[in-house]
C-alpha cells in the first residue's frame, strides 16, 4: 500500500469509529480493548515480530552508571612508569593532538600523577585492580575489564548522551527504551525499563541526571524508563486517594480505557496506545512494587554482602539490591545511575569515598545474581563517560585532581555472554594512546545489543524520512569480548 492510500484507508477507517464510538460499535471496541489489556497483564509486555534476530546470550541488562568518569589510572589501568616519572610532564610526543577539555587544553604544564593507591592481583586470573576496590576485586573472575573504551565525548552531559542514546546531542531513544521497544519483557506488573539514581553522601559532583538519560526520544513515550525515585514514594501516586478501594480504582480505569481505546480508534495517536497501557502498568504497579521493595524475606548474609547502607533508601547500594530483585522479576533494562566521581581538585579524599560507597554493593550485585543462577544470562556493565587524566590538574607542584579525559578509559562487564577472567585491550605506558584493540562507545553499544540477541544495524525506527539506530552509522560487536 502506497502512502496515498494508506492515509485514505486511515481517513476513512477514522471516520468509520470516529461515527459509531457512541454507538454499540463503540461499546464493543472498548470491552476488546479491555479484554486485551487484561490478556496482557498475564503475558507480560511483548517485543516486535522477529526479535531477537538471533539466540540472546542475555535476557536482561544492568546498566551500573558512576557519573562523573572513574579514573581509569587509579582504578583499572596500572601503569608503573607513571611512579617513575612522577611529577614530570607527559611528553608532547604521548600528547599528540589529543582533545581536553578547556580547564586543561590551554596548560603549560602536564604534570604527571600516579595512581593514588597501589594495584593488587585477584582472583585466578591474577587481574590487576586497585587495592581501593577489593570487592570488585573479589569477582575479578566473573569480569571483563575492557582498557580501551574511547570517546569523542570531553564534557559530562554530551558523554552520558553519547553512551545512553549514541548522540552526544539529546533527543534520541536511550538503549534500555531500544530494547523496552525490540524485546519487551517477561513482567506484566513492573516497567520493561527502570531507572534509579543515587549520590555520593557529600553531593560533590555538580552534575545533573536529566531525564533523557532514559528517555524514549522519538520512540513512543511507553518505552522510556520508569524513574524509582530515592525520596517519597518511589514512583507517584501508588496509593490510592483515601476513600478509594482497589476495585473503585479498577472500575474507574476500565471506564477510562473505554474512552481511550475509542479515541484511540478515531484517531489512531500511538501516544493514546501509551496511554492505555500505563494506566494499565500504573494499576499493577501498586500491588507489585510494594512487594519490590519489602526486604523482609531477604537473609541477612545477602543484606550483608551489599553493604552497610543496603537499607539506606536512595543509597547505591539500595538501589543495587533493588536492581537484583527487579531482574528477577523479569524486567529488562535497569539502569542505575550513582555521582560524584568527578573529582577535579579531590582526587585524594574523593576517589576513596566513592570507592567504599560502590565498591561492595556493585560486586555483590554480580555475586547475588551468580549464587541465584542469574548471572549467565544477565548483562552487568560498570563504568562511565569518560576517564581521567594521567597528568594532576590544580598546582602543578602539587595537583589535586584528574581532568576529564575521552582517548583511553575502563569499563567492566559480567554475565550475560562476556568472557570471563579477562581484560582486553592494551593502553600505553602513560595510559593516554590505546595500543591495541581499541572499543569506541558505539562498538560497545553494538556488543551489548549483539548479546541481547539483536543485530544493530537492523534494529531501526524510522523517523523524519530516515531510519535511525542506536548505533548510528557507526558500532562493530568486539568479538574478542564474548564468551
Amino acid at each position: 500500500m502506497n502512502p496515498f492510500e494508506h492515509n485514505h484507508h486511515r481517513v476513512t477507517r477514522r471516520q468509520f469509529f470516529g461515527r459509531s464510538a457512541a454507538g454499540l460499535g463503540g461499546v464493543a471496541l472498548a470491552s476488546l480493548f479491555q479484554q486485551e489489556a487484561r490478556a496482557a497483564a498475564h503475558s507480560g509486555q511483548p517485543g516486535l515480530p522477529g526479535l531477537p534476530h538471533f539466540a540472546p546470550k542475555a535476557k536482561r541488562v544492568v546498566c551500573l552508571w558512576q557519573g562523573g568518569a572513574p579514573s581509569h589510572v587509579d582504578l583499572f589501568d596500572p601503569k608503573p612508569k607513571l611512579y617513575d616519572m612522577a611529577g614530570q610532564d607527559i611528553p608532547a610526543s604521548v600528547r599528540g593532538t589529543t582533545r581536553l577539555s578547556t580547564m586543561s587544553s590551554g596548560n603549560n604544564r602536564w604534570p604527571i600523577v600516579p595512581a593514588i593507591k597501589p594495584f593488587q592481583r585477584y582472583g585466578q586470573s591474577g587481574t590487576e585492580i586497585s587495592s581501593l576496590l577489593p570487592g570488585i576485586g573479589s569477582i575479578a573472575d566473573d569480569i571483563c575489564v575492557v582498557r580501551t573504551m574511547n570517546t569523542e565525548a570531553v564534557n559530562h552531559a554530551p558523554g552520558v548522551t553519547f553512551f545512553m542514546t549514541g548522540s552526544q546531542v539529546p533527543g534520541r531513544p536511550s538503549m534500555g527504551a531500544w530494547l523496552a521497544y525490540g524485546l519487551g519483557c517477561s513482567s506484566s506488573d513492573l516497567p520493561a525499563f527502570v531507572a534509579m539514581t543515587s549520590s555520593d553522601k557529600g553531593r560533590t559532583c555538580g552534575q545533573l541526571f536529566f531525564d533523557y538519560y532514559w528517555g524514549a526520544g522519538f520512540l513512543p513515550s511507553r518505552y522510556q524508563g520508569v524513574r524509582f525515585r530515592n525520596t517519597g514514594d518511589p514512583v507517584p501516586y501508588l496509593e490510592n486517594p483515601p476513600g478509594v478501594s482497589r476495585g473503585a480504582r479498577r472500575l474507574m480505569l476500565d471506564d477510562l480505557q473505554a474512552m481511550n481505546a475509542a479515541h484511540l480508534a478515531d484517531y489512531g495517536d500511538p501516544e493514546i496506545d501509551t496511554r492505555i497501557s500505563q494506566y494499565e502498568m500504573a494499576f499493577r504497579m501498586q500491588a507489585s512494587v510494594p512487594d519490590l521493595l519489602d526486604f523482609s524475606n531477604e537473609p541477612k548474609s545477602v543484606l550483608e554482602m551489599y553493604g552497610p547502607d543496603v537499607l539506606t533508601k536512595g543509597s547505591y547500594a539500595n538501589n543495587c539490591l533493588i536492581a537484583r530483585r527487579l531482574l528477577e522479576r523479569g524486567v529488562r533494562f535497569v539502569q542505575l545511575m550513582h555521582s560524584g566521581w568527578d573529582q577535579h581538585g579531590n582526587l585524594h579524599t574523593q576517589l576513596a569515598e566513592q570507592c567504599r560507597d560502590t565498591d561492595l554493593p556493585s560486586a555483590a550485585l554480580v555475586k547475588d545474581l551468580k549464587q541465584r543462577g542469574l548471572l549467565d544470562d544477565t548483562l552487568v556493565t560498570w563504568g562511565g563517560e569518560f576517564g581521567r587524566t594521567p597528568f594532576g590538574q590544580g598546582d602543578p607542584a602539587k595537583p589535586t585532581g584528574r581532568d576529564h579525559f575521552g582517548r583511553a578509559y575502563s569499563w567492566w562487564m559480567a554475565g550475560g555472554g562476556v568472557k570471563p577472567g579477562t581484560t582486553y585491550g592494551e593502553t600505553d605506558d602513560f595510559a593516554w594512546n590505546i595500543n591495541r584493540d581499541p572499543v569506541h562507545v558505539h562498538d560497545l553499544q553494538a556488543t551489548m545489543m549483539h548479546l541481547c540477541g539483536i543485530n544493530h544495524e537492523a534494529h531501526t525506527f524510522r523517523y523524519q524520512g530516515r531510519q535511525f539506530r542506536l548505533t548510528d552509522v557507526h558500532g562493530t560487536v568486539v568479538k574478542g569480548l564474548l564468551a
